[in-house]
């Protein structure tokens, strides 16, 4: 494996090219983490024969994982530099 660089010194191939497509990728996988816990939570009330009890679990960790999404991001996009002026308005 070779260590070729980007302009902006990541590897080749590793994150969206910019700011603002990373910030709607984050949003998408910390959404999409709430609905996929839901969703196993109200299968596992299936399984089991419980009303809400798995489904609020879901919630809850899909909810704490897309918290932690959103901080980790966030800490990301603060280190890199802005790529043009328009981020920093």
């Amino acid at each position: 494996m070779t260590n070729r660089r980007d302009a902006e010194g990541r590897p080749e191939g590793e994150g969206p090219k910019n700011r603002q497509a990373a910030a709607y990728q984050g949003a998408i996988e910390a959404v999409s983490a709430i609905l996929i816990a839901a969703f196993l939570g109200k299968l596992a009330d299936d399984h089991f024969g419980t009303t809400p009890r798995y489904l609020l679990v879901g919630f809850v960790v899909g909810f704490c994982s897309f918290v932690l999404r959103l901080v980790r991001l966030g800490r990301k996009l603060q280190d890199e530099p802005p790529k043009d002026g328009l981020d920093d308005q």
